[in-house]
């Protein structure tokens, strides 16, 4: 500690070494980044257009495992085989969350290096008894999926995705209105001719979940009752294509989202615009990171694509089950010589992880709700690293240890990852939650660490490529720290 007498004799640090300056990206990079930067963005784009629901992710993340040499954890447990430093595991958690290994050279007992996001997004899911009629039309009842403005959901081409378990077990897949020559589906809207009254009421209000009943089909069966023919044809449609009734509507996952492919936004091209950035972006960028580690990392590196984060990370698939835990007992057991639950409590203790999550950009559009003082992140300004969530009194947060932070700050420093902190707006104006308290409570450090977003929640949202770009670079970085 200086002294007062003693501060005009020591030599005083430059500026630049006194003040954080965080600035855009672009301004820094090399130019060899550039081309890493497209690819990545390439390749999540595609895998965008293409996952649309957790469990279209998990199928797509169990194909790509299996291409870098991943190995199912139940094939190894049945094969008798035990686990060695360099081996790949992937487990499948009932189609809907994935688990993917790598394992490392250090004793497991010494903790883990844990990237985990989820890959469920805001949508709406129909009803067990979907299919009705109604003016002419045939009609389908959904209930949104998670945090949405229903108004955003109106007037905008859907694709049906999802699968359809009959009674005899077989499982079929439907995916109708992403191919151009497939239909789509929409939810009309008032005319603003007739919509004084609608247009009176709240923001909130003039949308309402019972009203998001999507339009489904308009030509009677000719041989149908009048008051169900229209609903007849439709349903005689969906028997031609994919063999099923209405009654096995009761045992199906279906989903509308928006259809369409993710694009390039911008001038420059540096966004892109995509359905499900949160927060299939931070899982991409995840197991994307964990892929391109080519040498056995020290700790054994897991990242885990979780379901149901956007309704409380409940029930079977959700974080707040002991699928992770379990997992980890049977990697613990196929690890060590003598299993033990004391190995395995040790294990997870000594464990680190990032909470690959989204975080929310400043909109010049809404500056009156961005956290003051440069404390909201901005695009392509990097990985946004948040030290607590939660909302007024950071309830619900995980609120990571500063010794924790200043080990990430070497860790992406070290690795020229371009990274800057981030709220979710003003204190009082809102708020969110992650997995990452419920990780936090095996006593490990947990800390939440993802890209920003534009328009989270609405049916099309933006990120910046370099963010991207950085979240992957950083994530690599953290396996093999």
């Amino acid at each position: 500690m200086i002294s007062p007498r003693d501060r005009g004799t020591k030599r005083q640090p430059s500026k630049d070494r006194l003040l954080l300056t965080v600035e855009n990206g672009w301004k820094s990079i090399k130019k060899r980044d550039h081309k890493k930067i497209d690819e990545i963005s390439d390749d999540y784009r595609r895998f965008l257009t293409l996952v649309k629901t957790e469990r279209a992710a998990t199928n797509e993340g169990v194909a790509r495992a299996k291409e870098h040499g991943y190995t199912d954890l139940q094939d190894v447990i049945n094969s008798g085989n035990r686990l060695k430093p360099g081996d790949r595991i992937y487990a499948n958690i009932k189609g809907k969350t994935l688990l993917l290994i790598h394992i490392g050279k250090d004793p497991i007992e010494q903790g883990l290096r844990i990237v985990g996001g989820h890959t469920d997004s805001p949508r709406l899911d129909l009803k067990p008894r979907p299919l009705y009629e109604d003016g002419g039309l045939s009609m389908l009842d959904t209930h949104y999926y998670g945090g949405i403005k229903k108004y955003q959901w109106v007037t905008i081409p859907l694709a049906l995705h999802g699968v359809v378990t009959k009674k005899d077990g077989e499982s079929v897949q439907i995916n109708i209105g992403e191919d151009a020559d497939d239909p789509v589906f929409t939810i009309t809207d008032l005319l603003p001719h007739l919509g004084k009254d609608q247009a009176e009421k709240k923001l909130n209000d003039g949308i309402t979940g019972e009203g998001l009943n999507v339009v489904f089909g308009s030509i009677p069966d000719s041989g149908g009752d009048s008051k169900t023919a229209i609903k007849l044809n439709s349903l005689k449609l969906l028997h031609d294509k994919y063999g099923i009734n209405e009654s096995d509507l009761i045992s199906a996952e279906l989903s509308l989202v928006p259809a369409g492919a993710a694009r390039d936004l911008g001038i420059d091209r540096s966004m892109i615009l995509g359905y499900g950035h949160d927060d299939r972006v931070s899982a991409f960028s995840a197991m994307r990171a964990l892929f391109d580690i080519k040498r056995t990392p020290d700790k054994t590196a897991v990242c885990i694509l979780t379901d149901k984060e956007e309704i409380g990370s409940v029930g079977a698939t959700g974080m707040y089950s002991f699928l992770f835990e379990n997992v980890m007992a049977e990697i613990v057991n196929l690890s060590t010589s003598d299993y033990s639950d004391l190995i395995l409590r040790r294990c997870l203790k000594n464990s680190k992880m990032l909470s690959a999550d989204v975080n929310a950009l400043h909109d010049p559009n809404y500056p009156e709700v961005s956290s003051p003082n440069d404390n909201m992140a901005k695009m392509n300004h990097g990985l946004v690293v948040t030290k607590y969530v939660g909302s007024r009194g950071k309830a619900g947060s995980n609120d990571a240890r500063a010794e924790y932070i200043a080990e990430l700050r070497t860790i992406f420093d070290d690795a020229g990852v371009i990274w800057q902190t981030g709220e979710i707006g003003k204190v009082d104006q809102g708020g969110g939650g992650t997995i990452a308290f419920m990780l936090a409570r095996y006593e490990m450090d947990v800390i939440d660490c993802g890209v920003g977003v534009l328009s989270m929640h609405a049916p099309w949202e933006v990120v910046g490529k370099l963010d991207i770009y950085m979240a992957y670079k950083g994530y690599n970085a953290f396996y093999r720290s």
